[in-house]
């Protein structure tokens, strides 16, 4: 049911009620259970589960929707772009771009019980990206209940080429600038996601746990905004340069 209702929003063109409305007693728990089935579904159609995203990293996302930790969400093969695409406002309800660190697995994180130390070990490399969020939700008046259902509020993603092992950077200390049309809207540093970013993969391995949920070899990880979201409209281009890992950038067209 939620999850029909949820897709509805590309059959009209347009955002939906949140999933509170149609039922105010549904738990976070209930939420990913709908993403779960939701993803289970896609899979079943022909799409591949590329990997994970975490949301609500920061403290201030964390106080807007009233709770202490981050979510998640999957990551599908029809999510990713390639560094430098253009993608047709056709695929996307309400966007809004951010930045982050992705990190690669070079083999899988298995919780509970997973440390920061255990995901340095497992990641193959990390390269700099973007996430293009979206909300089927309308006008993105959200819950923590609601996002999650949505797949928290997952669009499309970008990465880009330039690789990195983990032993040649400091990842607290990574800076990120993002640009809109060219002009510099935020800054950002990898300890704006949680501390840092490895702990939010940390945390991911672990929730997943909760619904026999691994982090596999091969996937990627889009480990938390650095900085606030921008929106962004058809004729918009996005990119961020990030230290030590170059750049990344998409651009939108009618």
């Amino acid at each position: 049911m939620f999850s029909n209702h949820l897709a509805n929003a590309w059959n009209i063109g347009e955002g939906v009620q949140p999933v509170t409305a149609l039922n105010p007693d549904l738990h976070v728990d209930d939420a990913y259970k709908i993403q779960l089935y939701t993803i289970q579904q896609q899979v079943q159609s022909g799409q591949t589960i590329t990997g994970k995203k975490i949301g609500l990293t920061s403290k201030s996302m964390q106080t807007m929707l009233g709770v202490g930790e981050p979510d998640f969400g999957h990551l599908l093969d029809g999510m990713e772009l390639k560094n430098g695409d253009s993608l047709s406002f056709k695929k996307l309800l309400q966007p809004k771009v951010e930045a982050e660190i992705a990190f690669i697995l070079k083999e899988d994180l298995v919780g509970p019980n997973i440390t920061s130390f255990d995901v340095l070990l497992a990641t193959d490399y990390i390269v700099p990206a973007l996430e293009i969020v979206d909300s089927r939700i309308k006008d993105w008046e959200i819950t923590l209940v609601d996002t999650v259902a949505d797949n928290a509020s997952s669009g499309f993603y970008v990465l880009g080429e330039n690789r990195k092992k983990i032993t040649e950077v400091d990842l607290k200390q990574i800076g990120m600038a993002l640009y809109h049309n060219d002009v510099l809207q935020n800054t950002g540093v990898g300890a704006a996601a949680l501390g840092n970013p490895a702990k939010c993969v940390a945390w991911l391995a672990n929730k997943l746990a909760d619904y026999d949920v691994a982090l596999k070899a091969g996937e990627v990880v889009l480990s938390g905004a650095l900085s606030a979201t921008i929106e962004v409209k058809p004729g918009d281009r996005c990119r961020a340069k990030f230290a030590e890992l170059g750049e990344v950038a998409v651009s939108f067209t009618e």
